[in-house]
């Protein structure tokens, strides 16, 4: 897809592509906020017990520990 400068537009071009873009955006499929936040609740729910980021990593396997410690005199 080419890169298209805005400025260089006239601005009956820049309608043209709004209108492009909002045929677009009006047959996507709507859905309502509350059923769209319970579904995402149950998928991060049901994902919690393997989510090292909810669970955190053991220290056995975290690549990230420091090996050894800083020591000023």
């Amino acid at each position: 897809m080419p890169v298209i400068n805005v400025e260089e537009l006239t601005d009956l071009d820049k309608a043209k592509m709004e209108v492009t873009q909002l045929k677009l955006e009006v047959k996507l499929e709507r859905a309502k906020v509350s059923t769209c936040c319970e579904e995402i609740s149950e998928y991060i729910q049901g994902g919690a017990e393997e989510d090292p980021l909810v669970k955190g990593i053991p220290e056995e396997k975290n690549p990230f520990k420091e090996k050894g410690g800083c020591v000023i005199c």
